[in-house]
């Protein structure tokens, strides 16, 4: 009999449990070779209540160790301590962040892990192990692990490939400690840059960010880790920007805005694991509403994965929304909506869900549902196996169990992954004097505060800032220069004077006298300002740390405007977490280059910037504003989200979505548009120009599911090598609701030596030209399109248009979702 709950379960042999190797002796739910949902059924059917609701719950360690929490109302939620053998008596789901709560050496940790994992299956009578998971936003979350850039420099890259590059490499690092999943990527698009988490966003158009995100997803996976999407729904869109916010949007902006980067991660990305956002939309938390969780996932979208809290995100429907009286009905109504697992600790899914289901309030077949999609998911992993072994890859793989093992999370090709990222993201924003990339100077200036800070190229999800704030005394980990070491080591200059200024967030401007006099007799400073990432008001940018208007923080802006009345000529540096206005002092400025806190390699990467090592590439991925207090806003607005004569708030960027500049220049020419039947590969001599020719007196015209091919040739007309982010917007002029100015639906990194041209090829397909329309259906509606080809959304260097033909056409979560591009040889191509 259950001692739970008075129900009788079949109690395996002790020869089941795993590490019994013959045939005849295992059941049917050990053996390998079985279909993943015979083998699931059958041990679904063996499991006690009890048991199976250890399955759909995490277990935090050590979550009230640290001085500082690292999620919301961590210390009020968790135990002190939790009572560890009673936990893992029946099994246990999740095992939260043994890595990533306390610093640890990674041969300690995986030790600590598979001691972990020893106990856990010798207390529990089927000998399941946990799974492990652990954040990976900027990297492996681990003490001494490489620390990559944030989220929005992956979006100022504009480049997928290195993306995933970076993600296999984090994946293989989870998978070779023993952790089997990452809660990453972030897919919240960027609606109000004034919350504190954009930095662990992608940008603020949906098609980018859905782009980068598969892309990280597809290298997650790839690894053999689960990848995790966040937030999912609508996090990103709360009111004034503040963290967990209510969301007040309408169902069109959501469907056309906040939901394609999530298709797109599940389908392109294979993502196996999403994490429901802490918002409640219109007033419903997410964390309870079926319609989101259970119709739109899983039966529209087709989401077969787990879905798991954001931590503390069930008990947040009673102690935040207001809508569960106590743990028990917070349960109830999570699990009814369809969350599976509770993390990142037991609370409401133990013995408050066990009550409600023996009464009969919960049916029993709601925690079958979770218990099924859990278990599929171990046993996809190989945890299930009777050969599974508690000791990760990097231990199993010792000569004996005293051998001396070194774990390097940091190798050179990590940093240098982490290094090509940040070069990649570095954006240009102004240069009009030319004075980028610097002449070797006999006197430089590198002031203000963050200009030797090494926490300056951090995000709050990287360790040091998530985790290392609490532990002053031990050191970083990595190695991360600041600004001023890497410009010592590669400006050339003869001497270089420092002073930091100001702080970065206080109105102390005692040292502001100081800075000027350190610019004044140089011949060109470098003014580095910006953000200090952190947690929940420990930083000016991160979570929990919104702000209020998008100036600078503290007196920065002073200390720059002061610098620059000296009439040296300035170099503005702003290494950040969201996009700040610089329309005060902008045209003032030598120039002014843009970081999103670019990790331990991202002061190497400024300084080859900036020295002309490296040709910048970045591109915005989010607007940068014109003032402090404008209204916030992103490119993806429709016509009266402009500027207009109905209103005297002018809501135009400083510098546009995709803004970037380069020590080349490029020609974009002969713009083609080309009616293609869909099954026909795109062609193979692209490496041939297309032939000129003006746009046709009558544009192209396509059915309602047809595809045109829009090519172009692009030239680097400059006198060195440089790579061109082409990119490619819609605009839809006549709909049956407003659309967007134009929308970005392609790009293409375009690398090319001086003097040489490519071909750049988009198949575009008529799905993406849809929209949610006035019934609240998607649909490819006929009409004209317009083509706009450029540098940025604003840089449109070549306009055309076709047409679509027909009756409207529905479509659904199967419909085309991205955009093919193909690129020519290089013509001439590069030396060597």
């Amino acid at each position: 009999m259950d001692q739970h709950d008075g129900r009788t379960a079949s109690t395996p042999s002790a020869a089941t449990s795993p590490g019994a190797t013959e045939p005849d002796r295992l059941d049917p739910w050990q053996r390998s070779e079985l279909p993943v949902e015979q083998r699931v059924a059958d041990l679904l059917a063996r499991m006690s209540l009890t048991e199976k609701l250890a399955q759909l719950v995490g277990v935090w360690v050590s979550a009230s160790d640290g001085a500082q929490g690292v999620a919301p109302h961590q210390h009020e939620e968790t135990e002190q301590p939790p009572d560890w053998p009673a936990v893992i008596g029946s099994g246990l789901g999740q095992l939260t962040r043994t890595f990533g709560t306390t610093p640890v050496e990674p041969v300690t940790g995986a030790r600590q892990l598979a001691a972990a994992q020893r106990e856990i299956v010798s207390s529990n009578r089927f000998g399941i192990p946990a799974m492990a998971h652990e954040e990976c936003l900027a990297g492996f979350a681990a003490w001494q692990a490489t620390i990559y850039p944030v989220p929005l420099a992956w979006g100022a890259t504009f480049d997928p490939e290195l993306v995933e590059r970076m993600s296999t490499a984090i994946g293989t690092d989870l998978r070779a400690l023993g952790v089997h999943q990452g809660l990453a990527p972030v897919l919240d698009v960027v609606r109000d840059a004034r919350w504190g988490r954009v930095e662990e966003t992608i940008g603020e158009d949906p098609y980018l960010v859905g782009t980068i995100g598969a892309a990280y997803v597809h290298g997650l996976e790839s690894a053999g880790a689960v990848a995790t999407l966040k937030h999912f729904a609508g996090y990103s869109a709360s009111r004034a920007g503040r963290n967990l916010a209510p969301v007040s949007m309408g169902p069109r902006e959501f469907a056309d805005v906040i939901l394609p980067p999530f298709e797109m991660a599940l389908r392109h990305g294979g993502a196996r694991s999403v994490m429901h956002s802490y918002s409640e939309i219109d007033g419903v938390p997410v964390a309870a509403d079926a319609e989101l969780l259970t119709g739109l996932l899983r039966e529209r979208l087709g989401f077969t994965g787990v879905v798991v809290a954001d931590y503390f995100g069930i008990a947040f429907l009673q102690r935040l929304h207001g809508t569960a009286a106590d743990e028990g009905e917070a349960a109830e109504q999570a699990l009814t909506a369809g969350v599976d697992v509770e993390l990142p600790t037991v609370r409401c899914y133990g013995e408050p869900l066990a009550e409600r289901v023996r009464s009969g309030l919960v049916p029993e077949s709601l925690v079958d549902r979770a218990l099924r999609r859990v278990l599929r998911q171990k046993c996809e992993l190989g945890l299930l196996d009777p050969d599974w072994s508690p000791l990760p890859p990097v231990l199993a793989a010792a000569p004996d169990p005293d051998a001396e093992v070194i774990i390097d999370l940091d190798p050179p090709a990590n940093r240098a992954l982490a290094r090509r990222l940040a070069e990649e993201s570095v954006v240009l924003l102004s240069n009009p004097q030319g004075i980028l990339p610097l002449a070797e100077p006999g006197r430089l200036a590198v002031v203000g505060p963050l200009a030797d800070d090494a926490h300056a190229m951090l995000g709050c999800y990287s360790f040091p800032a998530h985790i290392g704030v609490s532990y002053p005394e031990l050191p970083l980990g990595v190695a991360i220069p600041t600004v001023l070491d890497a410009l010592r080591a590669e400006s050339g200059a003869r001497e270089v004077r420092t002073a930091p200024g100001c702080s970065v967030a206080d109105a102390d401007r005692s040292r502001i006298a100081a800075a000027v006099e350190s610019a004044r007799t140089a011949e060109v400073a470098v003014v580095v300002v910006g953000d200090h990432s952190g947690l929940f008001g420990r930083g000016t940018s991160g979570e929990g740390c919104d702000a209020t208007d998008l100036a600078l923080p503290g007196v920065q802006e002073e200390l720059l405007a002061a610098v620059v009345d000296t009439g040296v000529p300035t170099v503005a540096v702003v290494i950040s977490g969201r996009p700040y206005a610089l329309g005060s002092v902008i045209d003032r400025l030598a120039a002014a280059v843009q970081l999103f806190l670019p990790g331990e390699e991202g002061a190497s990467a400024l300084a080859g910037v900036l020295t002309g090592r490296i040709n910048p590439s970045g591109r915005l991925p989010v607007s940068l504003p014109v003032g402090a207090h404008g209204q916030p806003s992103t490119y993806l607005t429709p016509p009266l989200g402009i500027r207009s004569k109905v209103s005297s708030a002018d809501p135009t960027p400083l510098f546009p979505f995709g803004h970037g500049l380069s020590y080349t220049s490029f020609r974009h020419s002969e713009l083609r548009i080309l009616g293609v039947d869909p099954q026909t590969p795109v062609s193979s001599d692209v490496s041939d120009p297309p032939a000129a020719s003006a746009e046709p007196e009558d544009p192209v015209s396509i059915p309602t599911d047809g595809t045109v091919e829009i090519s172009l040739l692009v030239a680097n007309t400059g006198e060195r090598a440089g790579v061109e982010v082409v990119q490619l917007y819609l605009r839809d002029p006549v709909a049956q609701v407003t659309r967007p100015v134009r929308q970005l639906v392609g790009f293409a990194r375009v690398a090319l030596a001086s003097g040489a041209q490519r071909t750049v090829r988009f198949r575009l397909h008529a799905d993406r030209t849809s929209f949610t329309g006035r019934v609240g259906r998607r649909i490819v509606e006929p009409g004209r399109i317009d083509v706009h080809v450029g540098a940025s959304s604003e840089d449109l260097r070549l306009t055309g248009s076709f047409t679509i033909a027909g009756e409207p056409r529905e479509v659904g979560a199967d419909r085309v979702l991205d955009t093919p591009v193909e690129l020519g040889d290089p013509n001439p191509p590069a030396e060597g």
